[in-house]
């Protein structure tokens, strides 16, 4: 009887081996499998992410990057802006508070025609009175297209970081009831003292929403119908941004002209 206990004592370890071995191949190959898919779906993240980081690249993120882009509107690239930069900019003596200031800026989807203000906001129009007649805007693009919102524009570096050299005055509106209705045109800053070339064309609603911090230049009185076609330009969202506004095709500002008459 012993050996036969011995024997199914025997047995019996060999069993609990063979299943120790089958239970480790198992594994082996869980594990296996489990790196394999791991590797799969790495692969996989990198050649998604390769595909959208090569769309990215392609994305306008400077003014070089707008010209490799097709012209918006059907249109012929203009000539290439010249960068300038100024001390300050200077006065204009035929700009009072009583005249008219109308400024034409004709872009790739056709004119707009504005009437400034120099009652309101003297320092504003005469800067921009005076880049517009040293031909600072022309070859210039509008960086940011933002639905119901604004077409903003003015920036020689065609990201929202550039200027003309310097800073103008504060001139925000002072009525406690004044919003920037459709058809405003108005200085883009980053905060109080910081208002340099860059302007928006209120094209929505949306505007109605900020606060009285920005420069009024004035308003559009010809034109929605090339502020419609440029709102209409298919636009993406940049990278590092979560608003939909960066221009797919650009918008060119070709020249902008100054007409002053006595009021």
């Amino acid at each position: 009887m012993s050996d036969r206990r011995q024997r199914q004592k025997e047995q019996r370890a060999e069993k609990r081996q063979t299943e120790k071995k089958q239970a480790a191949r198992k594994e082996l190959f869980r594990r296996l499998g489990t790196a394999l898919i791991f590797g799969l779906v790495v692969v996989a993240v990198f050649a998604f992410s390769g595909i959208f980081a090569g769309d990215s690249e392609a994305l306008p993120s400077s003014y070089e990057g707008f010209r490799a882009r097709p012209t918006a509107c059907d249109a012929d690239q203009p000539p290439p802006e010249t960068v300038m930069s100024f001390e300050a900019p200077e006065q204009q003596s035929d700009i009072t508070s009583t005249g008219k200031v109308t400024a034409t800026m004709t872009t790739s989807c056709g004119d707009i025609v504005m009437e400034l203000d120099p009652a309101s906001s003297p320092e504003t129009v005469n800067s921009f009175v005076f880049l517009a007649r040293e031909g600072f805007f022309d070859g210039q693009v509008f960086h940011r297209i933002a639905e119901g919102f604004v077409i903003q524009g003015g920036d020689p570096e065609a990201n929202g970081t550039g200027g003309p050299g310097y800073i103008i005055a504060d001139e925000f509106p002072t009525a406690p009831d004044f919003v920037y209705e459709v058809g405003s045109v108005a200085m883009a800053n980053r905060g109080a003292r910081s208002t340099g070339s860059q302007f928006f064309f209120v094209i929505g609603d949306n505007a109605q929403h900020l606060t009285t911090s920005f420069n009024v230049l004035g308003e559009v009185v010809s034109g929605q119908d090339t502020l419609e076609r440029i709102a209409a330009v298919p636009t993406g969202v940049s990278p590092g941004s979560v608003e939909e506004s960066l221009p797919l095709e650009t918008v060119y500002i070709e020249s902008v002209t100054i007409d002053v008459t006595d009021s």
